[in-house]
């Protein structure tokens, strides 16, 4: 079983929380977790003024995924920051670049799940989850969230993203936040539960 894991992050908080569920997806005997990123769309000029270059250096390494190599996968787990309730722009010009694949019905079938980033509690963290699995249903994708079986989420004791369409984490308004543990141990768990959805449909 191979899962892809496809992020898009600006500041790291998402890139750590793909790290987590790549973790995960591992949990499960001879699954495979691949990390890529979806291409830039803004200039360096434009992510030095928002002081983005630094911070993205930690993940220059990752691959940059090409729409053509989504169906190789039995998983799909898409990470994203969240622009205005919804997933920011470089995450939805790859998506949209993906009529090819929907035509042919190449990800009918395929297990996708969502993970995302906000920069306050109630920034969007679950409308940007929602609003994303509805991509994912056109592709006839089987939509996977955070089961409460991850107990982690009815945490009332500290402030903590995730719910049940998905792991989240609060990066801070300045972006100086990044993922609490019970967040990354919610990537983990969702990355666990789609990869071992994943294996029963592939009939491993």
């Amino acid at each position: 079983m191979k899962a892809l894991v496809l992020f898009y992050s600006t500041y790291g908080h998402v890139y750590r929380m793909a790290e987590a569920v790549a973790e995960g997806i591992r949990e499960i005997p001879g699954a495979e977790a691949v990390l890529r990123r979806v291409p830039e769309t803004l200039d360096e000029e434009v992510l030095g003024k928002m002081g983005a270059i630094e911070a993205q250096k930690v993940f220059a390494h990752v691959p940059v995924c090409d729409v053509s190599e989504l169906p190789a996968y039995d998983a799909i787990v898409f990470g994203t920051p969240t622009r205005f309730g919804n997933m920011c722009g470089q995450m939805r010009q790859f998506l949209d670049a993906t009529g090819g694949l929907w035509f042919s019905g190449a990800l009918i079938g395929k297990v996708g799940s969502v993970f995302a980033s906000t920069a306050t509690q109630h920034g969007g963290q679950e409308s940007t989850l929602l609003t994303f699995h509805v991509t994912l249903l056109h592709h006839g994708m089987v939509v996977a969230g955070l089961p409460y079986s991850f107990e982690g989420q009815m945490r009332n004791d500290e402030i903590t993203g995730g719910s049940p369409y998905g792991a989240t984490t609060i990066a801070g308004t300045q972006g100086d936040r990044m993922p609490s543990e019970n967040e990354l141990a919610a990537a983990r768990f969702q990355g666990k539960h789609v990869a071992g959805i994943a294996a029963k449909l592939s009939g491993n």
